[in-house]
């Protein structure tokens, strides 16, 4: 999954550190969700978006694939 966290916390003047104490987790779970290797929880999701004044989907890209059911 992609996601524009890294866009959208700059564009509130947040660091990575900031972020995180605002959603209530570590730095480094915000580094692997900028990276794309976390997908977090709904209620994370939800907490981020609130952080960063976006909605989930502005946040969050899923991949065509992704979407894909076999």
């Amino acid at each position: 999954m992609k996601t524009r966290i890294k866009e959208l916390r700059s564009r509130e003047g947040l660091t990575q550190e900031e972020l995180a104490r605002l959603v209530g987790v570590r730095r480094e779970t915000i580094l692997f969700m900028e990276k794309g290797r976390y997908n977090p929880s709904l209620k994370l999701a939800y907490r981020v978006s609130r952080a960063l004044k976006a909605k989930i989907e502005e946040i969050f890209l899923f991949e065509d694939d992704e979407m894909r059911s076999d």
